[in-house]
């Protein structure tokens, strides 16, 4: 029975968070107009808080409806059934959430009204206009899930509509109205990873931070506040600024782990348009903690502030309006939605742009000349270097954006994405990395010297010592072949600059310390930054292909190139060399739900209900057993897991790993890679092709009449009938009375391990049925055709087929570890600074006492 409750509720809700922004954005606007910061008229605040409150009660009203859909199959709705199923984990149901657009605009609203919410109750001087800004922003993305026509105007796109609704030209639903499907199309595989959990939350949450230090540069222009806003808005952008870099490095992650392309970062389109604004909202926290120190580049702050929120909001337009969907993979489908798009991006480029404008000639500059042993100097030039980055990755992914603009005035345009994004992002975006590395580790000794030649070369010598000694090394290295050798000129000057990052950072930091200087986590962020460059440098640039193709063989004249070159093919239990490594591919493995580790397929009858499967041997796990012989387990298989263990020939040690593969309906055979970690590098594999048991080809059936204990060859093997035992216990049939089931039991030798086999022959209801046994491991097939009890004989039929085999990619990526470990560092370097700037914002300053205090300091000078 269709449930139209929870959807009403839904949907309800959404209405009412939509007119609650507006009131709220109304009142908090009334409160702020003409009125000096901290002095806004009570009432229209009280009730912009009232109605902000209300919003974030509807908000979490949705949230709880469209979950209590999905979490409940509740295929009568179309964002259910359209990316959930039955056997889903409930893990991967949170993934669902926000894999359609409606769920992912709903978590960025969720987000907001935290954030809102620490507003009104931390920082009441600027609680009106800021949250003016806020509930203005929540109006227009609420309206984005508001699912409203109004004639021939459609208003969002609702995640409350019924199936029948969205499919009305459906036969089914003519033929019955009331039809729910019994299962979902599922998740995309893809998506089945845990990072796919807390990713995209991470991400939207740095979206959302976004909007506060824009909302203060806002509130700060309109209120004439034109410095007072730069210390409560500083940490809010350095927290922006982590969370942003750590989902990015997320997302990276997950590229790395579950996409088949052998790296983390493709230079998608969508990908680009996430890592645009954290460039420029770099840029302008360096401005901010510029202007802190010396009073330059408030303008320039104004400018970065403002941009980084309205390049998230066009990031939004590039991933929502489909003008992505030839270029990206990663790209929303379009919900009819560019339109309403476009015109949030608009209203709020204007508005930024009239309050700039306005405003400009109003916002102090200083008149102070920056010189070459100015910090701030090196800072700035940092920060036009970041800004130059994010604009050449931004005019090349705004191409189809360009074709469809011109395309829309009546201009046809051909202009295409280049073929080979990652050389052309990478030959500028490694230079920016370079020039970054530089100004990271000079800067830094600057900014602590305070600007003193002398104290400034000296500071410098060590590192530069530390960084010539440290190259040589990796050079000299690299000739005996311990560490890739640098074969560059880009990528030597790459590993220079990022070493030189590093300990220029590091020994200022150790300097600090020795001064017992509180640490602002900046030198410690740097460090980080360096060390990522450094593991990006060597995972990227002297990745080694270990699954080299050295057999002399072409696989197949259908396949591309790289698969009959890069890989290797591993027949079922037959050892290959592959570089330093003896391999072997041991069969395939399910996940079974509640078993701590794949099972092989072998143990496992598959049942009707393909997510169930019959025990056929005791299933252990450290001498413990989960599942006996004949019980009836869950699992699932969609995904199928290839074991392929690894043995060093040098060091005898070994290890087992398990790549994934997935067949889709719409997308195919879908591979995602399993990764052996070390200290110095990783060993990272996938299935490039598996055999394909739809088109798996059969001989013609060879029948062998047996006695027990006889003796059977089968090609390169040979099986033994050990017994002819009675069962009960035969998959898939219930047995009757009077029906009669024997299995034979035959024990087959193989080229590493004894298999059992057991055909069933069964009389039910008066008929026969033969159940036969196939031993995946081998490539056999055996039947028990008949009995023969005058003689006490049995025919035994048996097919052969080729053996199971894939073909597998093996790729070394040395030293990406420290790509990771620098994440790490840097997060928790921005972490610390967080901490310190937000203890900044909490410290109320006495002008009189520090006048005081600076003329006894002179007065003591002077005595």
């Amino acid at each position: 029975m269709i449930n139209t409750f929870i959807g009403d509720l839904g949907h309800a809700s959404v209405i009412v968070a939509f007119v609650a922004a507006i009131v709220a954005a109304l009142a908090y606007f009334m409160a702020a107009k003409g009125k000096p910061l901290g002095d806004t008229d009570l009432n229209w605040r009280n009730l912009g808080r009232g109605a902000f409150y209300v919003h974030t009660i509807a908000v979490l009203s949705i949230i709880f409806s469209l979950f209590n859909i999905i979490y409940n199959h509740r295929y009568e709705y179309y964002y259910a059934w359209s990316h959930s199923s039955n056997y889903l984990p409930t893990h991967f149901m949170i993934s669902c959430f926000w894999e359609g657009q409606e769920g992912s605009f709903l978590l960025w609203i969720f987000w907001h009204t935290l954030l809102g919410l620490t507003i009104i109750w931390f920082n009441k001087k600027w609680e009106a206009p800021t949250m003016a800004v806020f509930a203005f922003v929540q109006l227009f993305l609420t309206s984005m899930i508001l699912g409203v026509v109004i004639g021939d105007l459609k208003i969002g796109s609702s995640p409350f509509i019924l199936l029948r609704d969205f499919m009305t030209d459906a036969p089914v639903f003519k033929l019955n109205p009331n039809f729910i499907p019994k299962d979902g199309t599922g998740l995309n595989p893809l998506l089945q990873n845990y990072w796919m959990v807390i990713h995209p939350p991470t991400l939207f949450l740095g979206f959302a931070i976004t909007l506060v230090p824009f909302a203060f540069a806002i509130a700060g222009l309109w209120k004439r506040e034109y410095i007072a806003w730069i210390k409560p808005a500083l940490p809010w952008n350095l927290f922006g600024g982590l969370v942003l870099g750590v989902g990015i490095m997320m997302g990276a992650y997950w590229a790395y782990e579950t996409l088949n392309f052998g790296g983390y970062w493709n230079w998608d389109p969508v990908e680009n348009a996430v890592y645009i604004p954290w460039l420029v909202l770099i840029a302008g926290l360096h401005t901010m903690v510029i202007y802190k120190r010396s009073k330059h580049a408030l303008r320039t702050t104004f400018v970065l502030i403002v941009t980084t929120f309205l390049l998230v909001l066009y990031a939004t337009f590039l991933t929502r309006s489909g003008i992505l969907g030839n270029a990206s993979v990663h790209s929303f489908t379009d919900l009819g939605l560019s339109g309403q798009l476009f015109a949030y991006l608009a209203a709020f480029v204007v508005l930024a742009i009239v309050l700039l404008v306005r405003h400009w000639s109003a916002i102090p500059a200083t008149e102070k000349e920056l010189t070459t042993y100015n910090s701030e100097f090196w800072v700035f030039i940092g920060v036009a270097v970041l800004c130059l980055g994010a604009f050449q990755v931004l005019v090349t992914t705004s191409i189809p954006v360009y074709n469809s603009f011109l395309g829309f005035i009546g201009i046809k345009s051909n202009m295409a994405l280049p073929a080979d994004q990652i050389a052309h992002y990478t030959k500028f975006q490694l230079w920016m990395g370079v020039s970054i590395a530089v100004l990271s580790g000079l800067a830094q000794l600057l900014w602590w010297q305070k600007n003193d030649k002398s104290k400034v070369m000296n500071a410098l010598a060590v590192p530069l010592i530390l960084t010539f000694l440290f190259v040589s090394l990796v050079y000299m290295l690299g000739k005996i072949e311990l560490i890739p050798k640098i074969n560059s000129v880009s990528y030597f000057v790459l590993l220079f600059v990022s070493v030189f990052a590093i300990f220029a950072n590091l020994s200022m930091v150790l300097t600090l310390v020795r001064r017992k200087v509180n640490l602002s986590g900046g030198g410690i962020a740097h460090i980080g930054i360096a060390l990522m460059l450094f593991g990006i440098l060597f995972s990227s640039g002297y990745s080694n292909i270990i699954s080299k193709n050295t057999s002399g063989l072409l696989y197949s004249r259908d396949f591309p190139e790289d698969i009959n070159r890069d890989n290797v093919l591993l027949f079922r239990n037959e050892k290959v060399q592959m570089g330093p490594y003896d391999v072997a591919y041991r069969g395939r493995y399910f996940e079974v739900k509640d078993f701590p580790e794949y099972v092989n397929k072998q143990l496992l009858f598959q049942l009707p209900d393909e997510h169930q499967a019959l025990v056929r041997a005791d299933i252990k796990y450290q001498d413990k057993v989960y599942f006996k012989t004949g019980d009836t387990v869950n699992i699932y298989p969609e995904n199928t897991y290839y074991q392929v263990e690894f043995k060093n020939r040098e060091t005898g040690k070994a290890f087992t790993l398990y790549p994934r593969a997935q067949v889709n309906p719409e997308m195919g055979f879908i591979a995602s890679p399993a990764i052996k970690m070390f200290s110095n590098k990783d060993i990272y594999t996938h299935v490039r092709v598996a055999a394909d048991d739809k088109e798996k080809q059969w001989s013609e059936l060879k029948e062998q009449d047996l006695a027990i204990g006889d003796t059977l060859f089968l090609n390169d093997y040979f099986a033994v009938l050990k017994a002819i035992e009675p069962t009960r216990d035969v998959k898939g049939i219930e047995l009757g009375a009077n029906d009669v089931a024997v299995q034979a039991d035959f024990i087959i030798s193989g080229e590493d391990k004894d298999y059992h086999a057991h055909p069933v022959f069964v009389i039910k209801d008066n008929l026969v049925g033969r159940i036969p046994d196939e031993i995946e491991d081998l490539g056999l097939r055996l039947t028990f055709l008949n009995i023969d009890t005058k003689n006490n004989k049995f025919k035994v039929g048996v097919n052969t087929t080729q053996k199971d085999y894939v073909i597998l990619a093996a790729i070394e990526k040395p030293f990406i570890n420290i790509l990771w470990i620098g994440t790490i560092i840097m997060s928790i370097g921005m972490g610390m600074a967080i901490f310190k700037r937000y203890k900044e914002t909490k410290t109320v300053t006495n002008p009189d006492a520090g006048s005081s205090k600076k003329r006894a300091v002179r007065n003591k000078q002077m005595a």
